[in-house]
């Protein structure tokens, strides 16, 4: 899908995601130390927003115009603090550039691509790390199409974490956490009936209380 693709299915459906952050982004990042942040395709903000809430200084990148002006209007009725924590970029995530001092969290949340264009985004988000960053990417892993329910059903955009290792292996990171993530679909925070579930991005219906499978890989590059 093209950004114009994206601008099209945003502009059809008021929070094509929910307003509530992905479980995963608040199991990993509840409590440390809030910093600068990047949040990679960040859609209509609902990391980033979440982010912000927590104390980070938070940009959220995303190639939709539609989902940023959408970013924009929620962080309007935002408190002015938290509002003032966010800054929204229309941009491409296999092009991003990094500010020189780097970023102490770089979130990359459901973006499913081709191999060779996740590798070009995923590259890139790890070079924006300050040294002690956390890269957290989540998505739609690979088992999901088989043991899952929802999310895209093309192969070729799904993923694994040992995927993300090897795209990454000669960036010098260090692993956190590199696994497996069983996610309930239906009836909860974020779940959109007909989407697949709470992060799917151009998956096929699921079924109320079954089981998504994602792939969740947690990076730091050292401090030193």
């Amino acid at each position: 899908m093209d950004s114009q693709d994206w601008d099209d299915r945003y502009a059809a459906s008021e929070l094509v995601w929910g307003a509530e952050p992905n479980r995963w982004v608040v199991r990993e990042l509840t409590g440390r130390t809030p910093g600068h942040a990047l949040d990679l395709a960040a859609g209509e903000g609902r990391n980033a927003i979440w982010l912000a809430g927590q104390g980070w200084e938070v940009t959220g990148l995303d190639f939709s115009a539609v989902a940023l002006e959408r970013a924009e209007r929620l962080t309007a009725e935002l408190p002015d603090e938290v509002a003032d924590r966010l800054t929204w970029r229309h941009g491409d995530a296999r092009a991003v550039e990094a500010p020189a001092a780097g970023y102490d969290l770089v979130l990359v949340a459901y973006l499913q691509l081709p191999a060779a264009d996740r590798r070009t985004a995923l590259r890139r988000a790890a070079d924006a790390l300050a040294p002690g960053g956390t890269l957290l990417v989540i998505g739609h892993d690979l088992s999901n199409l088989t043991e899952g329910v929802g999310g895209p059903q093309d192969p070729a955009v799904l993923f694994t974490p040992e995927d993300v290792l090897a795209d990454l292996a000669d960036r010098g990171l260090r692993t956190v956490r590199a696994e497996r993530v069983h996610r309930t679909v239906g009836g909860e925070p974020g779940h959109r009936d007909g989407r697949g579930g709470e992060d799917s991005r151009g998956g096929q219906g699921g079924e109320g209380g079954r089981v998504a499978v994602d792939a969740l890989v947690r990076l730091e590059r050292p401090a030193g």
